[in-house]
């Protein structure tokens, strides 16, 4: 209580000109620092050399803010030292209060370590797809691949993303009058048709996938860029009509025959 009548007496006689020094001095400084960061941050192409540097960037910004307060406070007349040592208790009860902000921290950190994601990533977070623009100590921005919305999930939530792979399966129908080599050659076609598509950088047949009730499922492996995901797997499946159709094959359907007695 002593200690807090003092911070109070004290901002009464606040050195006005002082402070503005210090807080003009300390903004200057951040944005020389942050000019480096984005210059060294142009200049790097590694995805996860980007994110270390985004991280320290958010880390530096949180320093400058606890270094500058501290500074007023002293350039004040506020013991700093006296201040902090006094804090004990109430450090302990804050430090409940704010356990939550340093488990994004500590996940923060985790993320970097592990290399779970880096920015430019394709990620899955619930039913949300999209692509990590920023990493900080506290939250990772992510935005929507659907409708461009920027999403911020907090760090310790890092279980619930998923890293999209950059693997897209489809199945490719075929009746069960075609026989196996030629439903097989007209699938490498369609395999051969999808590498032209935008985004795609290989397509392989793999094996038969299913017997299905009312046809063969043949299914094929595409690798292609991560954003373009959705796009690439609608392109497919107009290749697939488009080959089959050149072939003169119909797409099968589920038929049910009814009998009169």
């Amino acid at each position: 209580m002593n200690n807090l009548q003092e911070l109070i007496n004290s901002i009464k006689y606040v050195n006005i000109i002082n402070s503005l020094i210090i807080v003009i001095a300390s903004i200057i400084v951040y944005k020389f620092c942050t000019y480096i960061f984005n210059k060294s941050e142009k200049n790097v192409k590694n995805k996860k050399s980007k994110t270390y540097i985004k991280v320290m960037r958010s880390t530096v910004r949180y320093f400058f803010i606890i270094i500058t307060v501290l500074i007023l406070l002293q350039a004040n007349g506020v013991d700093v030292s006296s201040l902090l040592a006094g804090v004990g208790i109430a450090g302990a009860i804050i430090g409940l209060a704010v356990q939550d902000w340093l488990k994004d921290i500590i996940r923060g950190s985790t993320i970097l370590s592990d290399s779970y994601f880096t920015v430019g990533d394709v990620v899955k977070f619930g039913d949300i797809e999209g692509k990590v623009i920023e990493m900080g100590l506290k939250t990772t921005k992510i935005q929507d691949l659907a409708t461009c919305n920027i999403l911020s999930v907090a760090n310790r939530n890092i279980e619930q993303i998923e890293k999209v792979s950059n693997l897209v399966y489809v199945s490719v129908p075929m009746p069960y009058e075609v026989n196996l080599k030629k439903a097989e050659n007209v699938v490498l076609s369609i395999a051969e048709r999808i590498k032209e598509n935008d985004g795609v950088s290989d397509c392989r047949y793999i094996s038969v996938k299913d017997l299905a009730s009312s046809c063969i499922e043949y299914l094929l492996e595409i690798q292609c860029d991560q954003i373009k995901k959705r796009q690439v797997r609608r392109d497919a499946y107009r290749s697939i009509l488009e080959v089959m159709e050149k072939n003169g094959i119909a797409v099968p359907y589920m038929q049910i025959d009814i009998h009169n007695k």
